[in-house]
C-alpha cells in the first residue's frame, strides 16, 4: 500500500485502499463543515427571540446543513470510505472491478462538493435541502442552481461507486467464495448499489428539469405557467426516500459485523439478514408517497403507502431482531466498536418506531413539517447512520492503519455521543408533537425550555466527536502497532497485514467455510476491552 509517497501518487492511485482513505479525508471535511451549521443553528435557537441571525441566514443555515451533511457525507459516509476499502477485500479481490472508474468517483465528488461551497461561499442558498417548487424555480434569489449542480455531479459519483460495487460482487469473488458465503457487509453495499444505480439518475433529471424550469420558465412545476409543484415532490422523494436507504443499509452492514464478531457467534437467520437487505432496497421504491399525506394526493394513494410504509418496517425489524438472537448468550466483549453498535441498536429502534408514527395518515397530518419529524430523521441518520459508521471506523482503524487507538478514550467518546445525541433529540420529538413547526428561528417561549435541552445535548454531541478525530489523529503516530487481527474476527480481511499490502492478499484466498465461522480464528483471538 505504501509503495509510492508524495501527493501525486494519492490524486493518480488505482489502489481502492488509498481512494478510500481520500474519500475519508473528504467526507471528514464535509461533516465537520456541516457541524459548524448545526452548532450555529442550535445557538440561535437558545432564546425565542431569533437574536443571533436573521431569518434570511437561519434559511441559508437549515438549508446547508442538510445539503452538506447528506449529499455530501451520508450518503458517500460508509460506501465510499469502508466500503471502498474492505468490499475488495472480504470478497477475497486484489481491487475493484474498475480502479480507474473508482477514481473518477471520488473527483466527481471533490467536484460537486466545490461547486456547493462556492455557492456558500457566494451567499448560501435558502430553499431547505429539498429545494421544493416553485419557491427554487420562481422565487428564490440564492444560488440555487450552483448548489443543485454540486448536487448533480455527486449523484455521479454515487453512482459509478454502485455500478462497481455491482459488477465487483458478481465477477471477482475468489474461489469458494459463494454467494452465502459473503460477508452481511457486502450484501447489504450490494443493496445499496442498486439503489445507487436505479435511484440516482431521477435525481439528476429532477435537477435538470429545475435548471430548465428556473432559467427558460418552461411550465413544469410553477403552477402559474401551468405546471404542478407536486409533480416535484414526487420526482424528488422517489430518489430521496430510497436515499434514506443508501445511508443506512450500510450502517446495517457494519452492525452485522460487529455484532457477530464481539458476541463470538455467526448472525442468526443469516439468510434472512442477508435477504432483508434486498427486501429493503427493493420497497424502498415503493413508498415515496408518504412525504405527500398533505399535498394533493388523494386519501386511497395516502392509504397504500401508508400500508407499504409499515410494510417496509419488516425487513428492518428482522434485521434488528437477528441481531438481538445473535447477541443471546453470546460472549459479549464491551470493545469501542460493539458500543457503538449497541447504541446503533437503541437508537434505529427508537427511529424506526416513529417512523411508524409518521406513516400514519392521521398522525402525520399532526406532525407533518414539526420537530418530530426533525428528530425521527435524525435518530435514523445520526443516531443510526454515523453510530454505525463511527462503530466501522473504530472497527476496522488498526486494519486501517496498522495502528491501534487508545482505548479507555474511545469508549468515553462513545458515551458522550450516546448522551448528547439523546439529549438534542428527544426533547424534539416532544417539541413537535406540541406543535412547533421546522424551520422557525423565532418560536413561541413556552417552547424554550425543551429548546435550550436540545442545544445543550448538541455541545455534548460536538464534543463527542471532537474526541475520536483527535485520538485517531494521535494513533497514526504514537498508537501501539496493531496484530494482522486483533478483534479475533473471521472475515477475509483480518487474514492479511495491517495495513494491508497493495494487492491486498499475498496469494488469492481460498474459501472453505462460511463468512461468520470461529472455529477457524480461535487461535488468534486476542482479549480486548
Amino acid at each position: 500500500m505504501n509503495a509510492s509517497y508524495g501527493i501525486k501518487s494519492w490524486l493518480l492511485t488505482k489502489d481502492h485502499k488509498r481512494i478510500g482513505l481520500l474519500y475519508l479525508a473528504t467526507i471528514t471535511l464535509f461533516f465537520f463543515l456541516g457541524g459548524a451549521f448545526a452548532t450555529l443553528i442550535r445557538i440561535e435557537l437558545l432564546t425565542p427571540q431569533g437574536d443571533l441571525v436573521s431569518s434570511e441566514t437561519y434559511n441559508k443555515l437549515f438549508t446547508m446543513h442538510g445539503v452538506v451533511m447528506i449529499f455530501f457525507f451520508l450518503i458517500p459516509s460508509i460506501p465510499a470510505t469502508l466500503g471502498n476499502f474492505f468490499l475488495p477485500m472480504m470478497i477475497g479481490a486484489r481491487d475493484l472491478a474498475f480502479p480507474k472508474l473508482n477514481l473518477l468517483s471520488w473527483y466527481l465528488l471533490v467536484i460537486g462538493g466545490l461547486f456547493a461551497l462556492f455557492a456558500m461561499l457566494a451567499g448560501g442558498v435558502d430553499t431547505g435541502w429539498t429545494f421544493y417548487t416553485p419557491y427554487s424555480t420562481s422565487y428564490s434569489n440564492t444560488w440555487v442552481i450552483a448548489t443543485a449542480i454540486g448536487i448533480f455531479v455527486a449523484g455521479f459519483s454515487s453512482i459509478l461507486t454502485g455500478l462497481n460495487f455491482i459488477i465487483t460482487v458478481h465477477t471477482m469473488r475468489a474461489p469458494g467464495m459463494t454467494w452465502f458465503r459473503m460477508p452481511l457487509f457486502v450484501w447489504a453495499h450490494y443493496a445499496t448499489s442498486l439503489i445507487q444505480v436505479l435511484g440516482t439518475p431521477v435525481l439528476a433529471v429532477t435537477i435538470v428539469l429545475v435548471f430548465c424550469e428556473r432559467y427558460f420558465h418552461i411550465g413544469i412545476f410553477d403552477p402559474a405557467l401551468g405546471g404542478d409543484p407536486v409533480l416535484f415532490q414526487h420526482l424528488f422523494w422517489f430518489y430521496s426516500h430510497p436515499a434514506v436507504y443508501i445511508m443506512i443499509l450500510p450502517a446495517m452492514g457494519v452492525i452485522s459485523e460487529l455484532v457477530s464478531t464481539f458476541a463470538r457467534k455467526p448472525v442468526f437467520g443469516y439468510g434472512f439478514v442477508a435477504f432483508s437487505s434486498l427486501a429493503i432496497a427493493v420497497l424502498g421504491f415503493l413508498v415515496w408517497g408518504h412525504h405527500l399525506f398533505v399535498s394533493t394526493q388523494s386519501v386511497y394513494a395516502g392509504l397504500i403507502f401508508s400500508f407499504l410504509s409499515y410494510f417496509v418496517a419488516i425487513p428492518s425489524a428482522i434485521k434488528v431482531f437477528n441481531w438481538t438472537a445473535t447477541l443471546y448468550k453470546g460472549s459479549i466483549s464491551y470493545a469501542t466498536p460493539m458500543l457503538y453498535a449497541f447504541g446503533f441498536i437503541g437508537l434505529f429502534t427508537i427511529g424506526g418506531l416513529t417512523g411508524l408514527f409518521v406513516a400514519s395518515l392521521g398522525i402525520d397530518v399532526h406532525v407533518t413539517d414539526t420537530y418530530f419529524v426533525i428528530a425521527h430523521f435524525h435518530y435514523i441518520m445520526v443516531g443510526g447512520a454515523i453510530m454505525a459508521y463511527l462503530g466501522g471506523m473504530h472497527y476496522w482503524w488498526p486494519k486501517m492503519t496498522g495502528r491501534m487507538y487508545p482505548e479507555g478514550w474511545a469508549k468515553l467518546s462513545a458515551l458522550v455521543i450516546f448522551l448528547g445525541f439523546n439529549l438534542t433529540f428527544f426533547p424534539q420529538f416532544i417539541l413537535g408533537y406540541l406543535g412547533m413547526p421546522r424551520r422557525y428561528h423565532v418560536y413561541p417561549p413556552e417552547f424554550q425550555v425543551l429548546h435550550v435541552l436540545s442545544t445543550a445535548g448538541a455541545s455534548v454531541l460536538a464534543v463527542g466527536y471532537v474526541i475520536p478525530m483527535v485520538y485517531f489523529v494521535w494513533s497514526l503516530r504514537y498508537g501501539a502497532i496493531a496484530p494482522a487481527n486483533p478483534w479475533g474476527a473471521s472475515g477475509l480481511e483480518w487474514k492479511t497485514a495491517s495495513p494491508p499490502p497493495k494487492h491486498n492478499f499475498e496469494e488469492t484466498p481460498i474459501v472453505t467455510h462460511g463468512a461468520y465461522d470461529y472455529s477457524h480464528v480461535i487461535g488468534e483471538e486476542v482479549e480486548v476491552g
